[in-house]
């Protein structure tokens, strides 16, 4: 035990009248939510770098955090994981997730990095034998070393993409054995600064190789949870392979893995790419590969990457319609990819952070829940394309030509007029509940 979270209690649900900062004035795991738990809707998870590894620098300015477990030791990479596991206590989080490089320090070699992740795995796994918290997904870092600056799998170098490789293999041996849901692939640094050095295709079908490499192993240890892809379109590069939904849906058609992996997508990704968190969470569930989500904001004035927690009810409302309306996740979940703000330096404030978030999930999520049982929005919806469902509407998609659709227009004859969106009435609807 460390006395890190001193004086900090247990957070419980009070309800939406308590002025106790740490309470749940929403969030209440056992309440039920179209026959499920809400705690087994959300699958919150706390995300290990941001909250233990992140020491408080941004582009423009170094660390602010001074945290008794910063350096390069076992002994303080297992303080750090007390202090993890203490904060999943005071939550009641069910899930974290990790890198490798956040739980362990770094060693001299492939080899001695391989046995620090080796040996803090298993004193992880040992606190996870008396705690309710189990592990969403593990991941890799392959973008803060230097060796990573021009990328992992996409690199010029094919010593470091045989480095990244057998990186991704220990980690996903280490996911296995703490019986990790799902585990993750983000190109943080798999794209180009300049064209003037780049070769698109060919690294482009080095990062399709990569990830066959990737499923071939999930095959052969008997991994039976997800791949999932994280998209994002650039930043730090100028562009990256995994720019967004769409995109990566073509890459894993291009290389035989559409029905192999599916997407972890993050609000601030999203939003880099020119896109809404509702717009990917919506189009991956059409594609039928809708995996799990970060969960996080970006500032709109900063136009870059500032992972703040979420605190908007109406954005994350729109978020939890379209994960509800796919059926909820399955062995995805929501992980707070989100960091406390430099300046804020306190123990207490790592931990509010964390039961203000998810307060505005849960209260979301409920608006969502309701919002799909009235079945309002889906009305309209169907209504609008209701033509489609006629039998000359399915002609259109199997059986008519050029020449039918010409006939059917001079015969009816048909002049259609247009119709009103009614976004207005739609968005005055979606109110109604947020």
């Amino acid at each position: 035990m460390s006395d890190f979270f001193k004086n900090i209690p247990a957070v419980t649900y009070e309800g939406p009248d308590s002025t106790n900062d740490y309470a749940f004035r929403h969030y209440n795991p056992d309440e039920m939510v179209g026959g499920k738990r809400l705690e087994d809707h959300l699958r919150f998870a706390v995300a290990w770098w941001h909250s233990f590894a992140w020491p408080g620098g941004d582009p423009f300015g170094g660390q602010t955090f001074d945290r008794p477990w910063f350096g390069d030791t076992m002994d303080l990479a297992r303080l750090k994981a007390d202090v993890a596991f203490e904060l999943f206590a005071i939550l009641g989080q069910p899930f974290f997730c990790f890198h490798d490089f956040d739980i362990r320090p770094e060693g001299a070699d492939f080899a001695e990095s391989t046995r620090n992740l080796e040996e803090i795995v298993d004193y992880i796994g040992g606190k996870m034998e008396g705690a309710k918290t189990k592990l969403l997904w593990g991941t890799a870092n392959l973008f803060t070393h230097r060796r990573f600056m021009s990328g992992a799998a996409t690199n010029p170098d094919p010593d470091v993409f045989a480095y990244s490789a057998a990186t991704v293999k220990t980690c996903m041996d280490a996911t296995l054995k703490l019986g990790g849901e799902n585990y993750v692939l983000w190109g943080g640094r798999e794209g180009y600064e300049t064209l003037l050095n780049t070769d698109l295709k060919r690294e482009r079908d080095q990062a399709g190789r990569f990830l066959q490499m990737v499923v071939d192993y999930k095959h052969k240890i008997g991994f039976t949870g997800t791949i999932l892809v994280e998209p994002k379109p650039q930043e730090p590069s100028k562009h990256q392979y995994d720019y967004d939904v769409a995109t990566v849906y073509g890459f894993l058609k291009d290389y035989g893995l559409e029905n192999e992996v599916k997407m972890n997508i993050e609000q601030g990704h999203a939003i880099l790419a020119g896109h809404s968190f509702e717009h990917e969470l919506a189009l991956a569930a059409s594609l039928g590969i809708l995996g799990s989500i970060d969960m996080n904001r970006n500032d709109y004035q900063s136009g870059w990457d500032t992972d703040q927690f979420p605190n908007s009810v109406p954005e994350v409302a729109l978020a939890y319609y379209e994960v509800l309306k796919a059926g909820g996740f399955t062995t995805g979940g929501t992980n707070f990819d989100a960091k406390i703000r430099r300046q804020s330096l306190d123990p207490a404030d790592l931990v509010l952070a964390h039961v203000g978030a998810m307060d505005v999930c849960a209260r979301g999520l409920k608006a969502a829940a309701a919002m799909l049982e009235d079945g309002a929005l889906e009305a309209a919806r169907a209504e609008r394309y209701s033509g489609w469902d006629s039998a000359g509407g399915k002609a259109l998609l199997t059986s008519a030509t050029l020449d039918d659709c010409f006939d059917r227009v001079i015969q009816d004859p048909i002049n259609p007029e247009p119709r009103s969106g009614q976004q207005e009435r739609l968005e005055n609807l979606v109110n109604r509940y947020v």
